[in-house]
């Protein structure tokens, strides 16, 4: 994997999880400004789904790290 790709997958994986992260919040407060009643169980689970969102970003540095850095002597071990 180049440079060039890693950087490509890292936006993506970046501007993905954003766009649902901001389609979340809108709808959340939506489903508020609804039911006022409602707002604690609301925002207990759109802090829920936010850090899992989020954790789909992480996961996706992570790969794009270990591909970018990945050991040099594994393809001679593979063989």
């Amino acid at each position: 994997m180049s440079q060039e790709t890693a950087v490509f997958a890292m936006a993506l994986g970046a501007m993905v999880p954003a766009i649902a992260m901001g389609r979340a919040i809108a709808q959340a407060v939506d489903a508020i400004a609804r039911q006022p009643e409602a707002e604690g169980a609301i925002t207990r689970t759109l802090f829920i789904e936010l850090a899992m969102i989020e954790s789909l970003a992480i996961y996706v540095l992570v790969v794009v790290l270990i591909i970018l850095f990945r050991n040099p002597l594994l393809e001679y071990l593979v063989k």
